[in-house]
């Protein structure tokens, strides 16, 4: 049996999903967000969000976490503080010895769906009927964070150059 943490990294919500594979059948295990008050200083999200993923790893024990790539944002006033929220997950991954592995939003697409141009709506259809689940996961960065551990555990980890620590 392997356990996977999906991270989808944020600094308002963190998405999370923690899925196990045993003989080939995924089981959700979890999902859900941390989240962070915006009326904080930035410093203090940060933390937050280290120590909830620290919580994560020492609750659900997981074999690897794997987590959204920053690949391309639209919003400019967005993209530093998402790598800094970022930055303090792999911190918190490499803090507890877990190996971290990270793929773009077009590797989620193509290996859930077989089309890396996929909606958003074909990637939760694809985690809800892959995990047998009667609604998709909300909210969305939760998802999202299935969707990342769902890729990770279908994708051959000797062959991956998406390893980061």
């Amino acid at each position: 049996m392997r356990r996977i943490l999906g991270i989808d990294p944020g600094f308002a919500l963190v998405g999370f999903g923690v899925v196990d594979e045993d003989l080939g059948r995924y089981t959700t295990v979890d999902y859900g967000v941390i989240s962070t008050p915006k009326e904080e200083r930035f410093a203090i999200r940060l933390d937050t969000i280290y120590k909830g993923v620290l919580s994560l790893i020492d609750t659900y024990k997981p074999d690897a976490i794997a987590i959204e790539e920053l690949f391309f944002f639209k919003n400019q006033k967005t993209v530093i503080p998402v790598a800094e929220a970022r930055g303090v997950i792999v911190l918190a991954g490499i803090e507890r010895k877990v190996e971290m592995y990270e793929y773009t939003p077009l590797q989620i697409k193509q290996a859930l769906t077989g089309n890396g141009r996929a909606e958003k709506k074909q990637i939760q259809f694809m985690v809800t009927n892959i995990l047998g689940l009667a609604k998709i996961p909300k909210p969305d960065d939760a998802a999202d964070a299935v969707a990342v551990a769902l890729t990770h555990l279908q994708t051959n980890e000797t062959l991956s150059d998406n390893r980061i620590f």
